[in-house]
């Protein structure tokens, strides 16, 4: 069986993908432009990608995402829960790191929730149980939650990520964060790695950060981000180093 696809399916997918937050409606000269493709190519595909309610055509002309999509996000969305996507990849991570690995998101406007932790399985480790709710302070993972998902600048850190704390919330504690992105490369959540200050501050920071942008990258893939979007924000210049 061959591997090499379809090349027409391929371009089409890839014109789909053109379409994100900020850039939901259009004109064919800026398809052409953002998929790299000919004017003529990129025409005739959104023919047949109109023709099949992918695509629909605004009364200026432009193009915009079809029904069809809605339609095929409702059915994948109903075909998993959630858990069972995040929750292995946690579970690699922290054998990987012996760290706890965890997902947070935004709970209200002042605090965070870790719905899904895995824990290591051996070590001496900060324990957590999943569904904890925590205050937006001044920790890693909430410097993520707070500068992605509430756009507070004061938030912003320059290193690179992961973004690194210890001893902010208690002095025994530290954490590494970056944040996970969904469909329409939206933030979603923060991935954190969290265990003893003192170990983490002695660990090889690049290594632990490689491990960790690896697992941002799968699970942002799997929830329904860009591969543009990931290698933008996940890259290998990206990765923090001491």
């Amino acid at each position: 069986m061959s591997n090499h696809g379809v090349a027409a399916v391929e371009k089409a997918l890839g014109l789909l993908d053109c379409f994100r937050l900020g850039a939901e409606v259009q004109s064919l000269a800026q398809l052409s432009s953002n998929s790299g493709m000919h004017k003529t190519t990129v025409f005739r595909l959104l023919n047949s990608l109109e023709r099949m309610s992918y695509v629909v055509r605004t009364a200026d002309g432009r193009y915009a995402l079809g029904p069809r999509v809605l339609y095929l996000g409702k059915l994948y969305e109903q075909s998993f829960q959630l858990g069972s996507l995040i929750e292995p990849v946690l579970q690699e991570l922290a054998l990987a790191t012996r760290e706890s690995a965890s997902y947070y998101v935004l709970h209200g406007d002042d605090h965070r929730m870790c719905p899904y932790r895995a824990e290591p399985s051996e070590g001496l480790r900060e324990t957590r149980l999943p569904g904890t709710i925590l205050p937006l302070d001044d920790t890693a993972i909430a410097s993520v939650l707070k500068y992605w998902g509430k756009a507070d600048e004061s938030a912003r850190r320059d290193e690179p990520l992961p973004w690194f704390t210890a001893g902010v919330r208690d002095i025994y504690t530290a954490a590494f964060a970056t944040p996970l992105f969904g469909a329409g490369d939206k933030f979603i959540a923060a991935l954190a790695l969290s265990g003893p200050a003192s170990r983490l501050e002695a660990a090889d920071r690049t290594e632990i950060s490689r491990v960790q942008l690896v697992a941002a990258t799968k699970l942002s893939r799997l929830l329904g981000a860009s591969p543009a979007w990931c290698e933008k924000i996940y890259g290998t210049g990206n990765v923090s180093h001491d």
